[in-house]
């Protein structure tokens, strides 16, 4: 198999069970996503998986756009396209069903049981991506302080809007690397 297959077929390989276990959304993958790309597949560095990550965060839809990305900068458009496919197609299936189904229980033991087991996993899977993206500058804590302030806020005043503080959080950041360093 030619090497830009190959890569086509690793790429769909990676992510296709990505989507499967992304109980909570897309963020809840993130740290595997870094794992595999970084570590596993070498397809990228620490900071250019980081500066992916930026731009899926600030680019306009989802945040998931990230694993579109990644499948870009590996193999190009048609990369971008195998790994949206693989990443979105089989959750999109899975969550169809399931709600389908889901909804059919509406009221039960059982519809009450697994929305409070599921509940714990996606924290926990997102605390995960969070701790991935905070772990790349390891010996910086400015971008830990950060996420501590804007977590203690949100939980704190929860009407808050976030993109107010993803605003100010930026502004600290900036200041704090051109007046500081």
């Amino acid at each position: 198999m030619p090497a830009d297959e190959k890569t086509l077929v690793t790429l769909a390989l990676v992510f296709a069970p990505l989507s499967l276990v992304s109980v909570g959304g897309g963020p809840a993958v993130i740290a595997e996503m870094q794992h595999q790309a970084v570590i596993v597949n070498q397809w990228m560095t620490q900071r250019e998986f980081a500066d992916l990550f930026a731009l899926a965060r600030v680019a306009p839809g989802p945040g998931t756009l990230l694993a579109t990305l990644i499948g870009f900068a590996v193999a190009g458009w048609l990369g971008a396209l195998v790994v949206s496919v693989a990443f979105f197609l089989p959750s999109t299936l899975v969550a169809y069903a399931a709600a389908s189904m889901f909804n059919r229980w509406r009221g039960s033991a059982w519809h009450a049981a697994i929305a409070a087991g599921l509940s714990p996993i996606a924290v926990g899977l997102v605390f995960a991506g969070a701790f991935a993206i905070l772990a790349i500058d390891r010996g910086d804590l400015l971008p830990w302080g950060l996420a501590l302030a804007v977590a203690a806020v949100r939980l704190w005043r929860p009407a808050v809007h976030p993109l107010l503080l993803v605003g100010v959080g930026a502004m600290i950041f900036t200041c704090a690397r051109l007046f500081v360093a």
